[in-house]
């Protein structure tokens, strides 16, 4: 059960990550960020706002680096042939490097890296309450133990899928070019830290 729900959230993310970037133009991601970065400026302030942005610009220079999408600057070299290849590679590369497509990939890219990058801007206190989540599910799961309690691989599955279903569409979140409150995502992420805290409760352990 869990092996299939984690791959079929896994297949529903990648079909929806592939189709935002061609419902939406890359100027509607743009638009996005500008939205979000007002909210990030009033809910953070201007000087927390600003170094935010700017890791998200230095998190989507590094993703370029990698990312299989073309860049102009791989275009093949039109010279030496004559004129009317000449023209036709130009025509190609045109078409292929300045497609609507793959530049709304790239803003999507730059989405999601705003909305990372905001997003580690809690990252002490993420980190602390889900060490704290997962602290409690080990004491749970050892106590049941020293007790001879039963373990219920229902829940286990039960509370996994859940923190799978939450952890994909976490990962869609980022990437959808709608408003989103800059308490949204670290809440998400507290209920992901309580499932798996609870799933490891669950779980056997032999005394």
């Amino acid at each position: 059960m869990i092996r299939a729900t984690a791959v079929l959230s896994l297949v529903f993310l990648l079909i929806l990550v592939l189709y935002i970037p061609s419902v939406h133009s890359p100027e509607r991601f743009v638009a996005q960020i500008r939205t979000e970065h007002e909210a990030v400026a009033g809910f953070w302030g201007i000087e927390t706002a600003t170094r935010i942005l700017a890791r998200a610009i230095r998190m989507q220079d590094a993703t370029a680096e990698v990312t299989p999408i073309p860049k102009a600057s791989d275009a093949p070299s039109t010279t030496g042939v004559n004129n009317a290849v000449a023209h036709e590679m130009a025509s190609v590369n045109q078409r292929l490097f300045n497609n609507p497509y793959f530049r709304s990939v790239d803003s999507l890219l730059l989405l999601g890296s705003y909305r990372l990058a905001t997003l580690l801007q809690w990252l002490p206190w993420l980190a602390a309450f889900a060490l704290a989540a997962l602290l409690d599910g080990g004491f749970v799961r050892l106590s049941k133990a020293k007790e001879f309690v039963q373990h219920d691989p229902e829940m286990f599955a039960l509370y996994a899928c859940l923190a799978i279903v939450a952890m994909c569409a976490t990962v869609v979140g980022f990437v959808v070019p709608v408003t989103v409150h800059p308490l949204v995502l670290p809440c998400v992420l507290l209920g992901v830290s309580v499932l798996v805290g609870r799933a490891v409760g669950c779980f056997h352990r032999r005394a």
